[in-house]
C-alpha cells in the first residue's frame, strides 16, 4: 500500500457523506462499519460500503474498518466489502497475531467469493489495545500487512487500555508512537499512520500535532473532518519547496562523485552516500520526481 498524506473517517451508514469524502482533499478514506456506526444500522452501513467501492471513480485509496472479532458482524463486513477497487480493511481491537490470521483467511474466502483477485486487499492492524502495540513486530510480519495505524487518541481505546493521560504535547505517547514507526520501518512498510487529533476547530493543534509527528516519520494521519485534510497534506510528505531542496541536494552529491569525491559540502552541510540515499527515498515515497522540473 502506498503512503498517504490524509485519511478520511467516514460513517457507513451516512451514503451522502461517503460521497463528500471522495471528494474531499483527502488522500484516502476510511468507510467506517464499527464504532461510528449504531447497532441498528450496521446493515446499512454495509450497503452503503459495498456501493461506494464498486461506483468510485476517484484516484482516492479506499479503506473499509470493519467490526472486531468479538462482535456478530464481523464476517458479514467482510464478506460485503471485499470487492473490486477496495484498497485495504483497517482492522481493529487486535490482541496477537493470532487476530491478523482470522482475518486473512476471512478476506481470501470473501475474495475467492466475490471474484476478486486472491491476496489482493491488504490489511491495516489499529495498534489500539496494549497487546497489540507490545506484539507490534509480530502483526507486521502476518500475512498482506500493507499499512500500520497507531492509535493515540485522546480518552479513546488506547488510553484506556494503557492508562495514560492524553495531553497536546503527547509524552505519554512518545514511546508508543516511536515504537511503531520503528517497527514499521524494520517491515519494510510505507503507510504508517497516525490516529487521531479530535478538537475539530482547532486547526492549529492540529497543524503541530501533524508537524510533530511527520518528524518521528509517520507517513500520514488519520482525520476526523474534512477541514484537516489541507494541513495533514502540507505537513506529512514533501513539499516542493522540501522536494526541490532534496534534488539539488542529490545532484550537489553526484557532481561531487562525478569528479572523484565521496563527500561534498552542500548549502553549509557536509552530506555523503548516506544523505543521498535519504532524499531519494524521500522523493519516491512522497511521490516525486527525482529529476528536477
Amino acid at each position: 500500500m502506498k503512503a498517504v498524506r490524509s485519511v478520511l473517517f467516514v460513517p457507513g451508514h451516512k451514503a451522502d457523506w461517503i460521497l463528500k469524502a471522495l471528494a474531499s482533499q483527502a488522500d484516502a478514506i476510511i468507510i467506517d462499519l464499527e464504532d461510528s456506526v449504531p447497532e441498528a444500522s450496521k446493515a446499512d452501513a454495509r450497503i452503503n460500503a459495498r456501493e461506494a467501492i464498486q461506483a468510485n471513480n476517484t484516484d482516492k485509496t479506499v479503506l473499509v474498518r470493519p467490526n472486531a472479532l468479538d462482535t456478530q458482524h464481523f464476517g458479514k463486513d467482510i464478506e460485503s466489502v471485499a470487492v473490486s477497487g477496495l484498497t485495504a480493511l483497517l482492522l481493529p481491537k487486535l490482541f496477537s497475531r493470532d487476530d491478523m490470521i482470522r482475518f486473512d483467511a476471512l478476506v481470501t474466502a470473501a475474495e475467492i467469493l466475490n471474484g476478486v483477485e486472491r491476496g489482493s486487499i491488504e490489511l491495516v492492524p489499529t495498534l489500539e489495545t496494549a497487546a497489540s502495540v507490545n506484539k507490534v513486530d509480530e502483526l507486521l510480519d502476518a500475512p498482506r500487512v500493507g499499512g500500520v495505524m497507531a492509535a493515540a487518541a485522546k480518552d479513546a481505546d488506547i488510553s484506556r487500555e494503557v492508562g495514560f493521560s492524553w495531553t497536546e504535547e503527547g509524552f505519554e505517547t512518545l514511546y508508543l508512537r516511536s515504537k511503531v514507526v520503528v517497527a514499521a520501518r524494520s517491515a519494510g512498510i510505507q503507510c504508517i499512520l497516525l490516529g487521531l487529533w479530535q478538537d475539530v476547530h482547532n486547526l492549529d493543534g492540529m497543524r503541530r500535532f501533524a508537524q510533530a509527528n511527520s518528524g518521528l516519520g509517520y507517513s500520514g494521519q488519520v482525520l476526523i473532518h474534512p477541514s484537516h485534510a489541507e494541513i495533514a497534506n502540507e505537513e506529512y510528505g514533501l513539499s516542493e519547496k522540501q522536494a526541490d531542496y532534496y534534488r539539488r541536494l542529490i545532484a550537489a552529491f553526484e557532481a561531487g562523485v562525478a569528479v572523484g569525491n565521496g563527500a561534498v559540502s552542500f548549502e553549509g552541510d557536509h552530506i555523503d552516500l548516506a544523505h543521498a540515499n535519504n532524499a531519494r527515498d524521500l522523493l519516491i515515497q512522497s511521490g516525486q520526481s527525482l529529476e528536477s522540473n
